[in-house]
């Protein structure tokens, strides 16, 4: 009964935050502003168009930094926390929007909203709904790729303290570098996105923020726009000195509704390192608006 309360409110959040996101980006992606011009990106120099297939849509997907606004809604359930083996509900909303700089650099800006359910994991402790700590990513990256064909993008990673309960967030503000190594080849997208975060105020608290997240990945694209992904979303807690290391598999599916593109995935989650009450299985479900120039 309480899994149902909390995905019926989920749904009632995400209702009204897809209608402000997709409005927002669609507006955006028929703007003719060069400020947020996509049409140079890393490791595609030229400009998208209307005509752009679904399998070339569906590899930019796998590409972090590929050449078009995307807004995925990333529904998470995991189980197994604390003595009552529970569950929390997390829906990241993710908007991607590249920023042509000037002729030879873009930026790409990477949001994660998280609205948190989390469910009673001891006698005691209630049931908390509300947001998470928010996650902005700026990506630095060159528009051409390397002459091996590699696409990289360097920049700062900011930690907000947006959570509305203690426990849904740290409660910190926090910085660091982030970046991004990756190739694409024969249908084949393979790689690595790092980042580590540092609190830079309160300073020796109780919740102070000292964590490396390394994420490797490899998906492989059909000519049905179908692909199926492989990756680890590792954290390091260098304060508790543990590692949480989930491994995610992702099938998804890139389809159109009339002239809207949009990719559906779906993927079990294992956990393979976590520390003691942390989650230990998990299922992602992600929607993906997509609007290519």
């Amino acid at each position: 009964m309480k899994l149902l309360q909390g995905w019926k409110l989920l749904a009632a959040t995400l209702c009204g935050t897809a209608t402000l996101f997709v409005q927002t980006a669609a507006a955006q992606s028929a703007s003719d502003d060069l400020t947020l011009n996509p049409k140079f990106v890393a490791g595609d120099t030229s400009r998208p168009s209307a005509g752009d297939d679904s399998v070339g849509l569906a590899k930019k997907l796998a590409n972090p930094v590929a050449s078009l606004i995307s807004i995925p809604f990333q529904f998470n359930y995991d189980a197994g926390f604390g003595p009552k083996d529970a569950y929390k509900l997390v829906l990241n909303v993710q908007p991607v929007v590249p920023i042509t700089l000037n002729e030879h650099w873009n930026l790409i800006v990477r949001t994660i909203v998280p609205i948190v359910y989390q469910d009673s994991i001891a006698d005691g402790i209630n049931s908390k709904l509300g947001l998470g700590d928010t996650v902005q990513s700026f990506f630095f990256s060159p528009k051409e790729p390397s002459s091996g064909g590699w696409i990289w993008a360097v920049g700062p990673v900011f930690l907000w303290p947006t959570a509305t309960d203690e426990t849904l967030g740290a409660q910190q503000w926090g910085a660091g570098p982030t970046a991004l190594l990756l190739k694409q080849q024969n249908g084949f997208t393979y790689g690595a996105l790092v980042n580590h975060i540092w609190s830079y105020a309160n300073a020796g608290s109780e919740n102070e923020v000292n964590a490396t997240f390394v994420q490797p990945f490899l998906a492989y694209t059909w000519p049905t726009a179908t692909t199926v992904t492989v990756n680890t979303e590792s954290t390091y807690d260098w304060n508790s000195s543990h590692w949480v290391v989930p491994l995610n598999l992702q099938v998804s599916q890139l389809v159109k509704f009339d002239k809207q593109p949009v990719q559906f995935a779906i993927g079990p989650r294992y956990y393979a390192e976590r520390p003691e009450g942390g989650p230990e299985w998990g299922i992602r479900f992600t929607v993906t608006f997509l609007f290519p120039k």
